[in-house]
């Protein structure tokens, strides 16, 4: 992604800086869905619901395996 249209989309939908190191963001796709996390994370969400956006941003980091392990981890302790 060319770095002018990455700054545009980086204001365009308010993504801080933290965020864009944290996150892979290549497509204007991705920056769809971390705009959407962070107004869903201003909302009062269920529990079930505030698990499952966190579990969506964490598909959009750079090592995004390690957040899943962990929770198949966690799952995998709930259910022996």
């Amino acid at each position: 992604m060319r770095k002018e249209r990455k700054e545009k989309l980086l204001k365009q939908y308010r993504i801080t800086e933290p965020e864009s190191k944290k996150y892979l963001l290549p497509t204007k796709k991705d920056f769809e869905i971390i705009s959407k996390c962070k107004q869903l994370e201003k909302m009062r969400l269920s529990k079930e619901d505030r698990a499952f956006m966190k579990f969506i941003k964490t598909q959009l980091e750079r090592d995004w395996r390690k957040p899943l392990l962990k929770e198949l981890e966690r799952l995998l302790k709930k259910y022996k």
